[in-house]
Order: C-alpha cells, then structure tokens, then sequence
C-alpha cells in the first residue's frame, strides 16, 4: 500500500495494452492514456506523459521526445538516434537551456469530469558531450541546474526525489490529500 492508500499497479500487470498518444501536448496524451486505462480495468487510472524542452529548438523534441529520430529499433537505439540529432540541432545554439516536463493525470473512472492533474518541470542544460552511464534517454546530455553532475550520474534515489516525475508525483499527492474525498 503507498501513500494515501493508494496502490499504482503497472497496466501491464492488468492486461491493459498501451494507449496511442497522437496528441500535440503533453496533457493530451496523459489524459488520453489515463482514460484508456480507466476504460479498460473499471478502476481510477494515474497516467503521465514527459519529455525534454529546449529553449534553442523552440520546445522540440516536446511531446515527440521518444521518438525525436524515429520509431525504429530498440529503445537503445532510438536513444542514440534521438542523442545524436538534439546534438546536431544545438551545434551552434549558444544558448542550451532545457527542461524535462511531466504532467500526471489522475481520473476516477474515464469520463471523470475534474480529473487531478499535476506538473512539474525540472530546469538544467543540454551538454555537448554524455556524462554517465545511468538513467536512459537524454539523461546522460541532461545537466540539471545547480548540479555538477548529468542525470545519469545521480542515484536513481537521488533522481527519484528532485526529478520532474518526482515533482509532479509530490503535487498530485497533495493535492489528492487535500480532497481525500477524491
């Protein structure tokens, strides 16, 4: 049981295959999977969407982090893909200022006429070369603000406490506290 009494389990682990996530905004697509998996199981659903913002490529990669260079192969491959063409179109930005997004959305059933919705966003910079082995995606380009270290050199407690996911998760249980009704 996590807090507030509420158990998150995977929709996997239920049976519920992936939501489809044509949307152009992030909250969109997080309300779009949480509805599919509220339909699909009959239980409330907490769903979220993320990606990487630059300020030089105008927000881009965006809502389209995960597929920045493409659908094909593996996610390791699509990794490097994605890694390697952020790289390219900040060659010459001076300036590399970014930021992860995640918005949640909490819904009672999938009509649910006020779901909770949460984000947060987590500021840093895109370096020019990867730091660290952990993480996946653009963590090893992602140097947060104040830190020395990319997001894949920190702990995975450490990310897990100052991340966007992070974030968003700390404001959608207070606000799920507040109306312990929900």
């Amino acid at each position: 049981m996590a807090p507030l009494g509420l158990e998150a389990v995977a929709q996997g682990r239920l049976g519920v295959s992936e939501a489809e996530e044509p949307h152009d905004t992030f909250l969109e697509n997080a309300l779009a999977k949480a509805r599919h998996a509220s339909r699909a199981t009959g239980l409330p659903a907490l769903a979220d969407d993320s990606g990487l913002c630059v300020a030089a490529l105008g927000g881009q990669p965006g809502v389209h982090s995960a597929h920045f260079a493409g659908r094909e192969g593996e996610r390791e491959e699509r990794d490097a893909r994605n890694n390697a063409k952020l790289l390219a179109a900040l060659a010459d930005a001076p300036d590399r200022s970014a930021f992860y997004y995640c918005v949640l959305v909490l819904m009672r059933t999938p009509h649910d006429p006020v779901p909770i919705i949460a984000d947060a966003r987590w500021f840093g910079s895109i370096a020019a070369a990867p730091k660290g082995s952990g993480g996946f995606g653009y963590d090893p380009y992602f140097l947060p603000a104040g830190s020395r270290l990319s997001a894949a050199e920190i702990s995975a407690d450490e990310k897990n406490r100052v991340s966007h996911r992070a974030q968003a998760l700390a404001v959608l249980a207070a606000v799920v506290a507040k109306h312990s009704g929900y």
